[in-house]
Parts: structure tokens; C-alpha cells; sequence
């Protein structure tokens, strides 16, 4: 058998259509050339871009359209920046702190999906995501521990049971509790109804400041479950608020502890407060539940700026609860750092419930427009109450009739305190 012959490169080329090779490489070469002047066009719009973000040219220009001013921003950009920022590379220039706070605020403020911001601003949908998150998780990780700080001292919770009597009339009140539904996207592993919300159980001081949050909570649907597995209630069973001992009541010597208030779906305890029932309802327990109506209102007013100013939470959240849980403690944050400066672009006049000259209650603009996926849990079962608890809410009944507790006005409180949403 003779030995196979060698095909020579020239007799390979001759055999192949030299025209199509031809268009082959001039395919192959418009197409690279397509492909570069794509990725620098984008690069160019990101330079473009990059010099002053979108939200601050906007807060700068329109400030009362926005919860903030332009200094307010600048404030919070300098407490996170340090968190945010990140480095240059060889290949493109990172996209600065500013813009990534202006990005985040976006999405808070307007509720925008991902891939609507994404169109806004020069970066993918993936990316927004990502930075939105990460800007989130530094909000509240910059300020959880001054500005969205449970008190634990007893001066501080004394300094918040005196804004309550001056303001509210109720004294040795340390906080108004409230739980609430976050209604998200059921998953699409888990389809079940009971997937399709977190709860958020909270406490509010008298100046409409989140002291105390618990969010992701699954366990529970009503005020008194969330509250009873919460931390904040651990806390109070083993002593650990550091609430300050029993002290005489305001022009007396009766000893009455601090407490916290929350409405009928709440325990009864010695630190917790909540109104009689509606039936039997005499002249002092009708006064006393307007009492806690208007400490309570608070945590409700608390929960209506929360969801007119972050109108993120206007509609259902289509995100993982853990990321619910992110983008909820950030708000929070920005919502007490706000307030702390007492901000008139966040709480403008009338915004909230207020008080005329004949100290009638007024309801704030944002009941107007509701809570959005705040939704109110269930009542749930409630264990009789022990006699001590019992005996002090009788204490604070007759001191809000005594002439020690008495309001000349509080006959017209029953008809003017805003109904519960």
C-alpha cells in the first residue's frame, strides 16, 4: 500500500472559495468595529453624567418637590460617603458616593423599579440593584447606633416621658408601640399567602422619632404575636431597657412606673398600657382612652410620613424579604436623621395631625393619602391581664379625672382625637 500523500497549503487554498473567505473576514471585522464604538459611546454618557447627579441638580432647583434640601443631602452624603465610596480602576472610573446615595434616594422617594432607574441614570439594572442595596445597608449601619438607638439610660427615657406630657398630656409614657403588614411579591418558590408580607413592629418617641424597630417577623398576624416574640419584649421582661424606677405621678405621690402604650390589641402588662374595653365604658375610662389615643397617635403619624414621603412603600415591594428588610431600616434612618434637624421639606406645617388654640385635633394632610403597604395586623387572643397591671391602669384613670391630672379641656377629646387607620 503506497504511503498517503501531504496536501500542501497552496492546494489547500485551492480548493476553497476564495470570495467567501473574503466576506467571512469582512463580517468578522464590521462587527468588532461595531462593538468598540458601542462601549465607547457609554463611556462618554457616564462622563457626562458623572459630574453632578440627577437628584441633586432636581433638589437644588426644586427644593420643596423633594423631602430634603440641598444641605440636608449634602449632610447625609457626608455621613455614608466614607461606606460608599469606591475606587478608580485601569478600566473606568467608579461611580462616586454622590451619585450613589442620589440613586438610592431615588428609588426610596419615587418607588421607581430598578430597571426604570436604570434608564435614568448610565448603568445597568443589575448594578442599581446592587448599589441601591449595598447604599441601603450603609444607611443604616452609619446611624443605627446614634440616630435610630434605642435609649438605655434612664435620663434618656426620661427626657421622652417629658415630651410626652408636655406634648400629650400623658406622663411616665416612654414610647407608643405599633405593628404593621409590609405586603411584598410572593416568591416564586413559595407561593403560599402567608409569604406575601413581613411585619414591622415598632416604637415611636413624642417627636415622631422610630425608637425601637423589629422587621421580617413571618411568625404572627396580630399586634399582641409580633409584640410578644419581639426583642423589645424580651427586653422587658428581663430589665434589660434600664427604664427608670416608679416615680410619683405630676403633682402627687403616687408612684406609677414608665410604660409604654399601644392599642386593644396589645397585652396589658405593668409597662404596657392599653385602653379599656368598649363596653362598660364610664366617664374616667372614656377619658383615659383618649389619653392613649392621643399618645398613641404618634406611632401613627410616624407610619403615615413614612409611606407618603418613601413612596416605595406606596405599592407592593417586589423584592426578597431581606431586601425588604434593608430598604425599610434605611428609611427609618433617613427618617430620623430628618427629623433631628427638624426639617421643614420632610414635615411641613399641617403635614401632621396638630392642635388649634381650643386644642382641637386636626388630621394631617398625609391621612389622606393613607398608609400604602402598611396594613394593620389582626386582634389576636389576649391573656387576662395580671391584677397589678389592672390596678395601675386604674391609678392613671382616676389621676386623668383628679384636679392633679385634670385637662379644663379634655370633655372634647372623646370627639376630636383622630380614629385609629
Amino acid at each position: 500500500k503506497p504511503p498517503a500523500r501531504r496536501v500542501s497549503e497552496s492546494e489547500m487554498l485551492s480548493g476553497m472559495d476564495v470570495n467567501a473567505l473574503r466576506v467571512i473576514c469582512a463580517l468578522f471585522l464590521s462587527e468588532k468595529r461595531k462593538t468598540r464604538k458601542k462601549r465607547l459611546w457609554q463611556k462618554h454618557w457616564r462622563h457626562g453624567e458623572q459630574e453632578l447627579c440627577v437628584l441633586q441638580k432636581e433638589i437644588e432647583v426644586h427644593e420643596n418637590s423633594w423631602f430634603m434640601t440641598a444641605g440636608e443631602f449634602d449632610d447625609l452624603l457626608q455621613l455614608v460617603s466614607p461606606l460608599i465610596t469606591k475606587r478608580d480602576t485601569k478600566m473606568r472610573r467608579a461611580i462616586t458616593a454622590r451619585e450613589r446615595l442620589s440613586l438610592t434616594l431615588r428609588f426610596l422617594i419615587t418607588g421607581q423599579t430598578f430597571r426604570s432607574l436604570s434608564l435614568q441614570y448610565p448603568v445597568g439594572g443589575s448594578t442599581v440593584s446592587i448599589i441601591v442595596l449595598e447604599t441601603c445597608a450603609a444607611l443604616h449601619q452609619v446611624m443605627k447606633d446614634n440616630v435610630l438607638k434605642t435609649p438605655d439610660t434612664e435620663d434618656d427615657w426620661r427626657r421622652i416621658a417629658k415630651r410626652f406630657e408636655e406634648r400629650w398630656q400623658f406622663p411616665h409614657c416612654v414610647g407608643a408601640l405599633d405593628a404593621k403588614h409590609i405586603h411584598i411579591q410572593a416568591s416564586a418558590k413559595n407561593a403560599c399567602p402567608s409569604q406575601n408580607f413581613i411585619m414591622m413592629s415598632a416604637a415611636v418617641d413624642a417627636d415622631l422619632k422610630f425608637i425601637y424597630a423589629d422587621v421580617g417577623s413571618r411568625a404572627s398576624e396580630s399586634d399582641a404575636g409580633v409584640f410578644v416574640q419581639s426583642d423589645l419584649c424580651r427586653a422587658m421582661d428581663q430589665n434589660l431597657l434600664r427604664l427608670p424606677p416608679p416615680e410619683p405621678l405630676p403633682e402627687t405621690n403616687k408612684a406609677m412606673p414608665y410604660v409604654f402604650v399601644g392599642d386593644a390589641s396589645y397585652p396589658l402588662r405593668c409597662d404596657l398600657m392599653r385602653p379599656y374595653p368598649q363596653k362598660d365604658m364610664d366617664h374616667g375610662r372614656r377619658v383615659f382612652n383618649d389619653r392613649v389615643s392621643r399618645a398613641r397617635s404618634v406611632v401613627q403619624n410616624a407610619f403615615g410620613i413614612l409611606a407618603n414621603r418613601f413612596r416605595v412603600f406606596r405599592s407592593t415591594i417586589c423584592l426578597e424579604p431581606e431586601k425588604v428588610v434593608k430598604i425599610t431600616m434605611a428609611a427609618l434612618c433617613v427618617h430620623n436623621f430628618l427629623l433631628e434637624r427638624r426639617s421643614d421639606a420632610y414635615t411641613p406645617a399641617e403635614f401632621t395631625d396638630w392642635e388649634d388654640s381650643d386644642h382641637t385635633v386636626v388630621k394631617g394632610a398625609w391621612r389622606r393619602y393613607g398608609t400604602g403597604v402598611f396594613k394593620p395586623l389582626n386582634s389576636g387572643n389576649i391573656r387576662n391581664p395580671c391584677f397589678s397591671a389592672k390596678e395601675q391602669r386604674n391609678v392613671l384613670r382616676n389621676y386623668f379625672t383628679s384636679p392633679a391630672g385634670r385637662l379644663s379641656w379634655q370633655e372634647h377629646l372623646n370627639s376630636q382625637t383622630p380614629k385609629d387607620f
